[in-house]
């Protein structure tokens, strides 16, 4: 196959890096008397010389073919700015909120504002203070505020007004209420935002991870489609990525009828109208690894602790410590069975260390 070939023809092409030298050099070797023989026989140049037009610097070693992980992502996609696919782009929300925290920090600092009482809780020797929201079961409540928060700085520190007719809401309202001339002049408030994702969530019983996937599709369209989310479309934005995470998270999805019956006034062909225009954006891509996910949770508590929203702390009982150890023991169990089976079928230099072996016996 054309993959294999480049990856001997020209190592430095294919992103596997750790390829030997010594076995890429003899495939090279090999494939570049193929190629001459084919070439001589066939009275000129490879097909795919001829296409390309392109040859190694050194002029014996066949054409360069691209790698086909070269060509799945797109030029305009780079690392940095698509965070809701790589795990170590940093979120988009927490760069923009990072600036009001640090106006804030000033602020307090050059007029000596006092922190005033401490409300946090700190564990002791006696007590030990734990929150109900892990990574894997986040609390519905402190995550939506959370989700809402991001959403809200997103608005505010936006860098322009980009949008789309399909997502806009003088064009698509929500309701049949007119809609004022300056509707795209006035950022609505995170507790404006909270009220409107809240009263989703409750009436469909969603989960709190369906709130950080929401997230992450509203973040992955911003970055695919290059449009901003500003006054004049954040509801209709929010609504699809919400939509599309229930369908996606929930084993037993929502129905776009359904959100007909909380949002009375809209119909089901805007609904499927917006789905199908929000995929469509997302080129389809609606995987969210589970890298991304916890990127995602952390920045979000995180955010919660630059702004103060402090999650409910209570005191660590008998029975949630015999949870959590239950919990680690299993979680130890499975660990333990993935490495055996992974030592049964190889072993490296760092895997033997601690390897027991039986005495030779010499006769």
């Amino acid at each position: 196959m054309g993959n294999t070939v480049t990856c001997c023809v020209s190592p430095d092409a294919s992103p596997k890096l750790g390829r030997a030298r010594g076995a890429a050099a003899a495939g090279t070797e090999r494939w570049g008397d193929a190629y001459q023989a084919a070439a001589a026989a066939g009275g000129g140049a490879g097909p795919a010389e001829a296409e390309s037009g392109d040859s190694d610097a050194g002029g014996g070693a066949g054409p360069h073919l691209q790698h086909i992980s070269d060509r799945e992502l797109p030029d305009d996609l780079a690392l940095e700015s698509n965070p809701s696919d790589h795990p170590r782009a940093s979120t988009i929300f927490l760069s923009k909120s990072q600036t009001d925290v640090r106006e804030k920090r000033k602020s307090n600092h050059i007029n000596h504002v006092s922190p005033g009482q401490l409300t946090k809780k700190y564990s002791s020797c006696s007590t030990i203070f734990i929150d109900d929201s892990t990574v894997s079961q986040p609390n519905l409540r402190s995550t939506i505020k959370c989700v809402t928060l991001a959403i809200f700085y997103h608005i505010k520190n936006r860098d322009s007004d980009r949008s789309l007719d399909i997502f806009d809401e003088k064009s698509h309202p929500l309701t049949r209420e007119e809609v004022p001339d300056d509707y795209y002049k006035h950022d609505p408030d995170h507790k404006h935002i909270y009220r409107f994702v809240r009263t989703l969530f409750s009436a469909a019983q969603l989960t709190a991870e369906c709130a950080i996937v929401t997230l992450v599709y509203l973040e992955r369209l911003l970055t695919y489609a290059e449009i901003d989310i500003c006054p004049s479309n954040w509801k209709r934005i929010v609504l699809g990525a919400i939509l599309l995470a229930s369908k996606v998270w929930d084993d037993q999805a929502v129905w776009n009828v359904d959100y007909c019956q909380i949002l009375k006034d809209i119909t089901v062909e805007d609904m499927n109208e917006m789905e199908r225009h929000f995929l469509e954006l997302l080129q389809f891509n609606i995987n969210v690894p589970a890298s991304v996910y916890a990127k995602y949770y952390f920045d979000l508590r995180s955010l919660a602790d630059d702004n103060n929203l402090s999650f409910l702390l209570e005191p660590l009982s008998k029975e949630r410590a015999q949870k959590l150890e239950a919990i680690s023991r299993l979680c130890e169990d499975k660990y333990k069975d993935l490495s055996k089976a992974a030592m049964r079928r190889s072993f490296s230099a760092d895997n033997l260390v601690g390897i027991r072996r039986s005495n030779a016996i010499l006769s």
